[in-house]
C-alpha cells in the first residue's frame, strides 16, 4: 500500500510532458529528377537552395495540390500540399508573408499545432506544416510536409510573394496591407494617405518608415504607383504609359539579381503553374519602359529596389474615391489564427 502511495506521489510530482507535435509527410526529399506529378501525398523535392541565388517566390496550385518554389526564376523545390476543404476554400490571389512563427498554435481551432507558420492574411490564411491526405482538407491554410515546411521557413524572408491559383482562374484578390482600405497597424484607426494635390506628380515621405524592405503596388486603372515599407506608405506617384498601352491583369513581379547601382534593375514576372506563363519570365526592357514614372520619384525609389522586392500590378482601382465600399484588409488586433 505504501509503495502504491509513493508511486502515485512520484507521478504527480513528475513534470507533465508537452503534447507532442505531429510530424506530417516524408522526412526526406524525393530524388530531384522525380516528376512533380509522380509525388504521392506527403512527398516533396528540395533540390538545394541559397539566398545568394536571388529572390524566392512560392506558387501554390489548388488544382494540382502542389507548391512550387522558385529562386531567381529557377525551380528549386516542389511539394504536395493540402488546401481548404469545401466551405473553407483557400483564396486565390497574390500575397506577401506578413508574419513568421516557428511554434505557432491556433487560437481558433483548439490550440492546434501549426508549426513553421508563415502568415499570408491577418484573417487566417497561412502556410504551415499540417495533414496531407491527398485532397483539400484544411480550414483554408496551405498544409505542407513538416520537413519541407521547416526548410522553406528557414529560406524565406518577410514580404516574400506567394501566389495561390487555380486552373482556369486568374488570381482575383490583391492582398497587401493598406492598399484597399488603409488601417493603422498600431492603432486600428483609418490611416488613409491624402490624395495627390492637383498638379503634383508625386509625394515622397521615407521618414514615415525609415527602415525595412519596400514593396510596390501599381494600379493601371488609377494610373498610380505606391511604395510601402513595413506596411506604411512612404510614396506615391502619377504614372502613364507609352504607345504600347497599359498592361492588364493582376501579376506579381520580383526584382532579380544582377542590377547596377543607379539603374533600373532586372525584373522577373512570377509564373503560375497550369497557365501559359508557367515559368518565371524575365521582363523585357521594352515592357519596363512602357511605364512612364516621374524622373525625380524614380531617382528616390531606385536605391531601394534590392533583389526580392515585390511589385504587385493590378488593373483594379485602389484609390478611395474609385473603390466604392471600403474593405478593411489590415487591423491592429492580435492575430487570431
Amino acid at each position: 500500500m505504501k509503495a502504491s502511495v509513493l508511486l502515485l506521489v512520484c507521478c504527480l510530482l513528475m513534470p507533465v510532458a508537452a503534447e507532442a507535435v505531429p510530424f506530417w509527410g516524408a522526412k526526406q526529399s524525393s530524388p530531384v529528377d522525380t516528376p512533380p506529378s509522380a509525388l504521392k501525398p506527403g512527398e516533396w523535392i528540395w533540390g538545394g537552395d541559397s539566398k545568394a541565388m536571388g529572390p524566392m517566390a512560392v506558387l501554390v496550385s489548388l488544382t494540382e495540390q502542389r507548391a512550387y518554389v522558385y529562386r531567381n526564376g529557377v525551380l528549386v523545390a516542389v511539394s504536395t500540399v493540402s488546401t481548404g476543404k469545401p466551405g473553407h476554400e483557400t483564396p486565390t490571389g497574390v500575397f506577401t508573408i506578413l508574419q513568421k512563427d516557428k511554434d505557432h498554435h491556433s487560437s481558433k481551432y483548439n490550440n492546434a499545432a501549426m508549426p513553421y507558420q508563415e502568415r499570408l492574411t491577418w484573417d487566417g490564411i497561412a502556410l504551415h506544416a499540417g495533414g496531407l491526405p491527398g485532397y483539400p482538407e484544411s480550414h483554408g491554410c496551405v498544409h505542407l510536409p513538416s520537413q519541407f515546411a521547416q526548410t522553406l521557413f528557414d529560406s524565406t524572408n518577410m514580404g516574400m510573394v506567394v501566389v495561390i491559383t487555380k486552373t482556369g482562374e486568374a488570381p482575383e484578390r490583391l492582398v497587401h496591407p493598406t492598399v484597399i482600405s488603409p488601417i493603422s497597424a498600431t492603432t486600428g484607426a483609418d490611416d488613409e494617405a491624402a490624395p495627390l494635390p492637383v498638379g503634383d506628380a508625386f509625394r515622397w515621405q521615407p521618414e514615415r518608415a525609415p527602415e525595412g524592405v519596400v514593396s510596390l503596388v501599381m494600379s493601371t486603372a488609377d494610373r498610380r504607383v505606391f511604395v510601402y515599407r513595413n506596411g506604411v506608405e512612404i510614396g506615391r506617384a502619377r504614372i502613364d504609359f507609352n504607345a504600347a498601352g497599359s498592361p492588364h491583369g493582376t501579376h506579381a513581379y520580383l526584382v532579380a539579381s544582377g542590377g547596377q547601382p543607379g539603374r533600373m534593375p532586372p525584373w522577373l514576372r512570377v509564373g503560375i503553374p497550369g497557365h501559359e506563363d508557367e515559368a518565371h519570365q524575365p521582363v523585357s526592357p521594352q515592357d519596363v519602359a512602357r511605364v512612364i514614372v516621374p524622373t525625380a520619384f524614380l531617382a528616390d525609389v531606385l536605391p531601394l529596389l534590392s533583389p526580392g522586392v515585390v511589385l504587385l500590378q493590378t488593373d483594379m482601382h485602389v484609390l478611395p474615391e474609385t473603390t466604392g465600399v471600403k474593405t478593411q484588409v489590415l487591423n491592429a488586433d492580435p492575430p487570431t489564427l
